[in-house]
C-alpha cells in the first residue's frame, strides 16, 4: 500500500504523458514510406545476424533508415536483456503462433448452442 504522506496531487490540466505512448517500430517505418513487405524482408534477413553484423549495419553510412532502425532495436533489446522488441519484430515477420482455447460449460460439460430459426 502507498505511503499517503508521499502522495502529491496531480496538477489539474497537466498531462502526465504529453507525447502519448511511443509508436511501434513498424508504424514509424510505414510512415517513412516503407512497404510492409520491405519491412518484413529486412527483419527476416537481420534476424540471422550476430551482434558484430548488426553493429556494422548501424555504422554503415549507406545503410537505409529501415536497416538502422531494426539494427538499433535488436541491439538495444539484446543489451538490455529484454525480448520485447525482438518479440515484436518476430511476430511482425513470422506472425503469432496459433492459440487454442477450450470452452466448457458448467461442470465441464460441452456448451450447447440452440438456434431457433422459426422467427
Amino acid at each position: 500500500m502507498a505511503n499517503e504522506q508521499n502522495l502529491k496531487p496531480f496538477p489539474k490540466g497537466n498531462n502526465a504523458n504529453p507525447n502519448g505512448q511511443p509508436k511501434k517500430y513498424v508504424s514509424l517505418l510505414k510512415e517513412s514510406g516503407y512497404k510492409l513487405s520491405e519491412i518484413n524482408d529486412t527483419i527476416q534477413a537481420m534476424m540471422a545476424m550476430d551482434m558484430d553484423e548488426l553493429k556494422s549495419v548501424w555504422d554503415n553510412p549507406r545503410a537505409t533508415i529501415l536497416e538502422k532502425t531494426i539494427a538499433n532495436a535488436m541491439m538495444t533489446s539484446l543489451k538490455k536483456g529484454s525480448l520485447y522488441s525482438l518479440e515484436t519484430l518476430l511476430s511482425r515477420a513470422f506472425g503469432n503462433p496459433k492459440q487454442m482455447t477450450e470452452l466448457t460449460g458448467a461442470n465441464s460439460e460441452p456448451i450447447q448452442i440452440i438456434i431457433n430459426d422459426k422467427l
